[in-house]
């Protein structure tokens, strides 16, 4: 898998967020996009997940047998951010069921060794509304992660997530996301400081 930004640009009415973005993201590779608060990270994210259309240039994703139509890309992705929510009146066990419904698991982990190696045995049959934020994005990071994806998108990823939450994080990088294209937005360094590219959104303004 390969995405390519050609002079990509994105605005909100008149003023450009990002402008005249040429990148190619290779499978395998991990890459962080890096500015202050504020800057645009998220938006040039969401553009690459195919979120929200590009204001100029393109975004073109590619397979071993060739580009891929805007309408597939979902297939192949998978993504973790602040602004998305699981479904709290479910438990973790029946939201990654259901998760699963729609876009298959790794097949080599079950849910419920899933959930004991995101550290919530005791709470997997509880409703999600009961967790804490923390618990939650442990939720979050699950559904991405064990996804059969090849694409791995992460929006402050670490968002909620304390000293053991961090470590988590990183064990489940270093785990089951070896061969995937990992893109993190962050100005966090310990979210991204196993990220082998840096972009800085600050470049394209």
């Amino acid at each position: 898998m390969t995405i390519q930004l050609n002079d990509a640009g994105k605005r909100f009415n008149r003023d450009w967020i990002f402008r005249h973005v040429t990148y190619v993201f290779k499978e395998g590779i991990s890459y962080a996009i890096t500015g202050p608060n504020g800057s645009g990270k998220s938006t040039l994210l969401q553009a690459i997940a195919g979120s929200m259309n590009m204001s100029e240039g393109t975004c073109e994703w590619s397979a071993e047998d060739g580009k891929l139509d805007d309408a597939e890309t979902y297939k192949y992705i998978s993504i973790v951010a602040p602004y998305l929510e699981v479904i709290e009146e479910m438990s973790a066990k029946e939201f990654l069921s259901f998760h699963a419904s729609f876009k298959p698991l790794l097949a080599a982990v079950s849910i419920d060794e899933i959930i004991k190696i995101i550290g919530l045995e005791k709470a997997a049959d509880k409703q999600i509304r009961y967790y804490s934020s923390g618990m939650k994005q442990r939720v979050k990071l699950a559904q991405a992660v064990f996804s059969d994806a090849p694409i791995l998108l992460l929006d402050e990823p670490c968002t909620n997530l304390d000293k053991t939450g961090y470590d988590l994080y990183h064990r489940l990088i270093n785990n089951y996301c070896s061969n995937k294209l990992i893109i993190v937005s962050s100005n966090d360094e310990n979210e991204m400081d196993f990220c082998e590219e840096k972009v800085s959104i600050m470049d394209y303004k």
